[in-house]
């Protein structure tokens, strides 16, 4: 994962892993990768990690068994709530930044459909 400098690596692992749990790579009850683990595998030190999880669980998007691990919450609705929000924080970052270059509503509409229409004969969308 290569990190953008204008964010804390905390927030962009923390992310990267709510993606995961959207996306269902990372299921309900799962046993997520102990602090160490998660370490290694994004690169962080060790009390970057465990931040990590302490912040995913106060927010709800796993728990900890003492002695036994992390696992990803089980939460009925959390993962479509999750998904939702992120498309929410997604929409709003692309809105003020279309905003900022000057385009209208119906500018923004207007450039995302022909995207579209771009993207359809290039990829098959």
């Amino acid at each position: 994962m290569e990190y953008n400098t204008g964010a804390p690596i905390y927030l962009q692992v923390m992310n990267e892993l709510k993606k995961r749990m959207v996306k269902g790579e990372l299921k309900p009850g799962e046993k997520m990768p102990s602090s160490r683990e998660l370490a290694v595998m994004y690169k962080v030190n060790q009390n970057t990690a465990a931040r990590i999880y302490r912040e995913m669980e106060s927010a709800g998007y796993c728990f900890t068994k003492r002695g036994i691990g992390t696992f990803v919450s089980e939460e009925e609705n959390m993962f479509e709530n999750l998904k939702k929000e992120m498309a929410g924080e997604l929409l709003a970052n692309f809105m003020h930044e279309m905003r900022d270059l000057g385009f209208e509503k119906k500018d923004i509409i207007f450039q995302i459909e022909d995207y579209r229409e771009d993207a359809d004969h290039d990829d098959g969308m």
